[in-house]
């Protein structure tokens, strides 16, 4: 059991999250993180911040990575993975260059990172991995000792992850009016992104309409939809949607958006709707905005019976799968045969990103991959 649990050669791992703000005080200033350097007026901030201010300006997420922290720490406590467990944000405290100088200074030489991320794309992986590049640039310039760096593969197709959400949407269709029940529509749900970068998410090799990104969910998508037939002896029909659209009019999206979906599906006689929001790993604020807020309003204006899913957050399959995936690369890491657990057609994501893996538009250099400057 001791040679399983085995973590060498890494000595730490870091839970990397987006951030968000934990008062009305914080939300302008988070949005700054967010958009630096694209010149967004200050006015203009206070605008989209109004998502936050109908919550009281508080994101749930920083509350969710605290409750997934303890499950993990749990979990590896519970089964003697002796690995100790930091917190860093890309966008608010605590900071990303904060928690790996904190973790230099505890002595920590080989770090894994779990990113809060499923999916392959820019914004899910390689911008995580440009921020890694530039914390540890500034502490190099501090002239301290620099840590090797690498992030756990996608785990999107994970028991630990999908399991929890085949239990999730059949307890919503479980909740509607049961002369509704079966003829629900299963609403896959996702972060919307630019067409452009969808095509480009992934290795090169799989470059094309949708990229990995849309592979990946589509992927999820027929694996829950499959599940819930299996368990329930219903065939519930079944569409991936997007949502939290951002940006210029004119640059293409992913598309359709939930609520044109919604709309869609009512005209077409759909009776209900679940909306499992499988892009998200918890409940935050675009979850709780977009789908709980929006979508839920929109539902009502047409009188169709909807349910949200819950996301995985701290359910303790996740913490077993981020435990399994920690060991798994500890042991590639170490030169043993491994056979990767994933389900479905895809098979196990790569364990370091090939180059033109997701590009950015402007390049920048990034962390834990074959081209990074600190491998």
């Amino acid at each position: 059991m001791r040679d399983a649990l085995d973590a060498t050669p890494y000595d730490a791992l870091l839970l990397l999250s987006f951030g968000g703000p934990e008062g009305p005080d914080d939300v302008v200033p988070f949005l700054e993180n967010v958009t630096r350097g694209r010149g967004i007026p200050k006015e203009r901030l206070k605008e989209v911040g109004q998502h936050y201010f109908l919550f009281g300006g508080v994101s749930p997420i920083n509350d969710q990575n605290r409750a997934l922290l303890d499950a993990l720490r749990k979990d590896f406590a519970e089964h003697g993975l002796d690995l100790p467990i930091y917190w860093g944000n890309r966008n608010w405290a605590p900071y990303l260059t904060d928690t790996l100088r904190e973790m230099v200074a505890d002595g920590h030489r080989r770090v894994l990172v779990l990113a809060t991320s499923a999916y392959a794309s820019y914004s899910g992986c390689r911008q995580y991995r440009e921020n890694l590049a530039e914390s540890l640039a500034a502490l190099e310039a501090e002239g301290l000792e620099l840590p090797r760096v690498d992030k756990l593969r996608h785990y999107f197709n994970h028991p630990g992850f999908v399991e929890p959400m085949v239990d999730g949407v059949i307890q919503s269709l479980a909740e509607l009016p049961e002369d509704v029940r079966d003829g629900a529509h299963i609403a896959f749900s996702t972060h919307s992104i630019p067409t452009a970068s969808a095509d480009t998410s992934g290795p090169v090799e799989g470059h094309g309409e949708g990229g990995a990104y849309v592979a990946q969910h589509l992927e999820v998508s027929r694996l829950i939809a499959d599940a819930v037939r299996e368990r329930t002896g219903v065939d519930h029909p079944w569409q991936l949607v997007y949502q939290s659209r951002s940006g210029a009019p004119h640059i293409p999206w992913l598309e359709p958006d939930i609520c044109d979906h919604l709309e869609e599906r009512h005209a077409s006689g759909v009776p209900a709707v679940v909306i499992a929001p499988i892009g998200f790993v918890s409940d935050h604020m675009e979850v709780l905005y977009d789908l709980d807020t929006e979508a839920k309003a929109k539902a009502e204006e047409l009188g169709l019976p909807m349910r949200r899913s819950a996301t995985v957050g701290d359910d303790p399959r996740f913490a077993a799968a981020v435990r399994d995936l920690v060991v798994e690369r500890a042991a590639v890491e170490r030169g043993q045969e491994v056979t990767p657990c994933a389900l479905g057609a895809l098979g196990a994501s790569h364990n370091v990103c090939p180059v033109g893996c997701c590009p950015a538009r402007a390049p920048k250099p990034a962390a834990a991959g074959v081209d990074s400057p600190y491998a």
